[in-house]
């Protein structure tokens, strides 16, 4: 006959949700954190995923005018090149050749395009890899909070063993499950985050590879530009590009 004190032991029901309400306190707020660590994982594959998703259409349509146009386009042309970075991207070349259209060489101009369609790039690809670096951590730390709280679990497990001097499976299991239940959740968050980290590195991989051919459109239109400016001003002057 089991002592009144530890009925209650007994009683919890081996579900998730009977093992979280008869958890110890420590391992309750490591199932909360798991949860919510869990919670964002997926708010960020939703999120992220429609917004690379819409960029990346964006990029393909831009990088599709930019290969068929003849020149430069002019502002407030094409609607599909006045968003985002095409747009940016348009203005940085507009800009280098209007201020360089004083210069009676072209020599550097074609340099400083690229330069300045570098950094958008760059700019660009940090912004699209905003709220993805906190997947890597969540894959990282969570089976390891979710260790630390079967540990604890655990470690309350055999002091209550050693309090109530019995060693019967019937008494010491719940305790033993709920600590097992942590590292389950551990497992839960980390393995989803690792595998759409994994996911939105190859999404991220391709974006890249449209902001290059992004980039290298406009170059390729610049330096037609340039070309047919030569072709009428042999003394090289550049103002007849813009």
């Amino acid at each position: 006959m089991l002592p009144a004190d530890l009925a209650p032991m007994a009683a919890p029901a081996l579900t998730p949700w009977g093992m979280y309400l008869a958890a110890d306190v420590v391992v309750k707020g490591v199932m909360i954190a798991l949860a919510v660590a869990s919670l964002a994982t997926w708010t960020v594959l939703l999120a992220k995923g429609w917004e690379l998703a819409r960029q990346a259409r964006a990029l393909r349509l831009a990088r599709s005018v930019l290969l068929s146009a003849p020149s430069l386009p002019v502002a407030g042309g094409e609607p599909a090149l006045q968003q985002n970075i095409a747009a940016a991207m348009l203005d940085a070349a507009r800009t280098e050749l209007h201020l360089s259209q004083e210069l009676d060489h072209r020599e550097g101009i074609k340099e400083r395009v690229a330069s300045r369609l570098e950094r958008l790039e760059l700019e660009t690809a940090r912004n699209q890899r905003r709220g993805i670096g906190v997947l890597a951590s969540i894959g990282a730390v969570a089976p390891f909070v979710g260790l630390f709280g079967t540990v604890w679990g655990i470690m309350n497990s055999f002091i209550g063993i050693a309090h109530s001097n019995t060693t019967n499976l019937a008494v010491v299991a719940p305790g033993i499950a709920e600590a097992l239940l942590a590292t389950a959740l551990g497992l839960v968050a980390a393995i989803p985050a690792v595998l759409v980290y994994n996911h939105f590195t190859r999404v991220l991989a391709g974006l890249r590879g449209l902001l290059g051919d992004l980039s290298a459109a406009v170059q390729q239109l610049v330096s037609r530009d340039l070309d047919r400016a030569a072709r009428r001003a042999p003394t090289g002057t550049l103002r007849a590009v813009n």
